[in-house]
């Protein structure tokens, strides 16, 4: 009996972790695509600055636990981009963010991403088109409407 467990016991927990590390990555990767998309519409909807809008990115990242096989780095591993909106009402979001995948799944994770030394960064990038396709003329031309 005792030859078995020894036998049956690495087999499992290899199993065990070839089952949490996908979903690690796959709820990180949620997360962003969430925080991404939530980011979006406010960076259309509101008149902050990039601190404010980073630090709204930070707090919707901070579901992510601070363990090496979700995320990397803490508040600083985070990178935070958003662009717009401009003239054509498009906002763009791209935030990465790393993971340091399980030593047996180093080369299994490595196919989800680009690898920076020991760690998988994971990328999400999302726009939105915060302006109607009808809607004509410019902010200024709308605001002047009402003047």
């Amino acid at each position: 009996m005792s030859v078995e467990a020894a036998v049956l016991l690495p087999v499992a927990l290899t199993l065990v972790a070839l089952l949490v590390q996908p979903v690690c990555v796959l709820y990180t990767r949620a997360v962003m695509a969430s925080t991404a998309g939530e980011l979006a519409r406010l960076a259309a909807t509101s008149r902050g600055d990039e601190h404010d809008l980073r630090a709204f990115a930070l707090r919707r990242l901070a579901a992510v636990p601070e363990v090496s096989v979700f995320h990397v780095g803490g508040a600083d591993g985070w990178d935070v981009e958003v662009e717009g909106p401009g003239e054509e009402g498009v906002v763009t979001v791209a935030l990465a963010g790393r993971v340091r995948p399980l030593p047996v799944l180093g080369v299994l994770a490595s196919a989800l991403g680009e690898v920076e030394g020991n760690d998988v960064v994971l990328r999400v990038e999302t726009s939105a088109s915060v302006r109607a396709d009808w809607i004509g003329g410019s902010y200024g031309d709308w605001v002047g409407i009402w003047s």
